[in-house]
């Protein structure tokens, strides 16, 4: 994933029509509009990326405590000290006669205080800026009562501010928390507050289907009465860092984090649950349904050591098919081959609430009172290649400047790839991407989704979080390679749940989208920059030697590119051949091998 360490500025294609205007000489107060410099609309953009809604360098260089984006537009900034700052540049925008100065609404406690400085360059497109103005919120006569209130930054009180340049907004010597809203440039001199547009997203078919009885017993999976096995004596347990607490037949789970899951297994290998398919998977609960429930399917193989293991499963959204006090899912809308089960996961927590679980279990028939909603497609999560015998390299974006090396490589070895691209930095002109991927694609190798700010997409709040990642990588995508359309997308981190899923189906417009991980993994993120990076050729040949065919490494690292020719070499010895992803996977739109 590119980080852009030299804060370069960026080639803001999505917003170049505001930005256009703003930077435009010829522009004037009778035509101006509010000029958005950020919404805070996401966490990942600010501080994953670096961008701020110009798509413009915005940071703390590591100088606050924390940075929090909150789901109202808000961002909450916390100094470590006096010394502690915050910037985000602009387009460099020329607001003589047109933009009085920068407007946003602020909360912070009685008595707070900090500095603001506006500097310019000598020209726009320099990175040395050499014009700069002070004060501070008690020069402007800012005071703060713990409410959130308007306020504004007139550049008339900034003497010897070149107005037609306006290029970097810095905060500094904070006394305390600071809460800024969406920041804009404010048409002439009486402030004005910039309004995000409001968005709504539809939660999808709100129909009911009809419930009938199935034919098989009830089967009773957990009912916790011990941390070593659930009630069918199989195993369950969680992720390490998912918070459990066990009490007399019951269970509370607490996540900080949707990568985390509890598992409770139905066999030790494969399980055929195809009676149960016209049953219903029962969850007793009692606190949040903020989390996915999904069911695993085992490998063709019934063998965990064979890879992948779990071959894949479905996910469903627990708060769909949930009361108060029950979920109810019909066994029929997990997606899976049922004469593989391995087991009900809980998953994609995106609330840290907490939840109680009392039994988990498969009934034949449910409450005549209980709805169950329309199952929403949740496309392909794929781990594998489905042809046989093949094998594919799916690579995330890096850091541009080995852009050019692995180019080289794959050419060398005369082989196809899959390139996962996030949507903000390609759009960034600095770091070529958008040029390197268009030969890529001209090669004859795969470009596929990877979200627009590289956040885990499972953890956002809701779907309007969620579409906005999804609608601006599409748009990215078709903007940069001539309206090209895919519906793979690798998810950042590898983080999946049943509301990315189907905002992915529904975003693109198709029932089965892929949702491509992997099951090769370099371990790039743990070995490269280390004192011992040839560990990620032990990774690699480790996960080929179990079978995996599916790669995700970054080229992010010098070491991970240099040792891309003797990955390729390691895979084309095992006597697959190599291919793009949607090749392995057979999809008739996949250019011939």
């Amino acid at each position: 994933m590119f980080l852009p360490s030299s804060r370069a500025l960026v080639a803001a294609a999505l917003v170049g029509k505001v930005i256009g205007a703003a930077v435009n000489p010829s522009a004037s107060a009778a035509d101006c509009s509010a000029l958005l410099v950020d919404d805070w609309e996401s966490q990942s953009r600010l501080t994953f990326l670096y961008y701020n809604a110009m798509l413009q360098p915005t940071s703390d260089d590591g100088t606050m405590q924390s940075i929090v984006v909150d789901n109202n537009n808000r961002v909450t900034l916390t100094p470590s000290n006096s010394d502690s700052y915050f910037y985000s540049k602009t387009t460099c925008v020329n607001t003589r006669d047109i933009y009085g100065g920068i407007s946003m609404r602020i909360k912070a406690p009685a008595g707070a205080s900090f500095d603001i400085q506006l500097s310019s360059p000598a020209k726009c497109g320099d990175e040395q800026e050499t014009g700069f103005a002070y004060q501070s919120t008690r020069d402007l006569g800012w005071s703060f009562d713990g409410t959130e209130k308007l306020y504004s930054i007139p550049f008339s009180k900034f003497s010897g501010l070149d107005l037609t340049k306006v290029q970097t907004v810095f905060f500094t010597a904070f006394t305390g928390p600071v809460t800024l809203g969406p920041m804009a440039f404010y048409c002439g001199s009486t402030p004005s507050e910039y309004i995000v547009p409001a968005t709504s997203v539809s939660d999808g078919p709100t129909s009911t289907v009809p419930a009938p009885s199935g034919t098989a017993a009830a089967l009773v999976i957990d009912q916790f009465e011990s941390e070593d096995a659930n009630s069918l004596g199989f195993w369950h347990g969680a992720d390490e860092g998912l918070s459990l607490t066990w009490g007399s037949r019951s269970l509370t789970i607490k996540s900080s984090d949707s990568d985390y899951a509890f598992y409770t297994q139905v066999s030790g290998t494969c399980r055929d649950m195809t009676s149960f398919k016209g049953s219903y998977l029962h969850i007793a609960y009692s606190g949040s349904n903020k989390f996915t429930v999904a069911l695993q399917q085992h490998n063709s193989a019934c063998d965990e050591n064979i890879a992948p293991f779990p071959e894949t499963w479905d996910s469903v959204e627990a708060a769909r098919y949930s009361s108060a006090s029950d979920i109810y899912i019909p066994m029929s809308h997990f997606n899976i081959v049922h004469n593989r089960a391995v087991g009900v996961a809980l998953k994609g927590f995106y609330t840290t609430d907490s939840v109680v679980l009392t039994k988990v279990e498969i009934v034949p028939s449910i409450p005549a009172s209980f709805k169950i909603p329309t199952k929403l497609p949740s496309g392909n999560l794929i781990f594998a290649c489905k042809r046989p015998n093949s094998f594919a390299f799916a690579i995330d974006d890096g850091d541009p400047a080995f852009a050019q090396e692995v180019m080289n490589a794959v050419k060398e070895e005369n082989i196809k790839v899959t390139f996962f691209t996030v949507g903000a930095p390609l759009l960034d002109a600095s770091t070529n991407l958008s040029n390197v991927y268009n030969e890529m694609l001209a090669q004859g190798h795969q470009i596929a989704l990877h979200s627009y700010t590289h956040p885990k997409l499972e953890s956002l709040p809701d779907y309007e979080a969620i579409d906005w990642e999804y609608n601006n990588d599409i748009a990215s995508v078709v903007k940069v390679f001539n309206g090209l359309h895919t519906p793979y997308f690798r998810p950042p981190f590898g983080n999946e749940g049943a509301r990315m899923r189907q905002r992915l189906a529904a975003t693109l417009g198709v029932d089965d989208p892929y949702i491509v991980n992997w099951s090769v993994d370099v371990e790039d993120w743990l070995w490269a920059t280390g004192p011992t990076p040839e560990k990620q050729l032990d990774a690699f040949k480790r996960d080929v030697q179990k079978g995996g065919n599916l790669v995700v490494m970054h080229y992010l690292y010098s070491s991970t590119v240099g040792y891309l020719r003797e990955f390729i070499q390691i895979a084309k010895a095992t006597g697959k051949q190599l291919m793009r992803v949607d090749q392995c996977m057979e999809d008739p739109n996949a250019p011939p091998l």
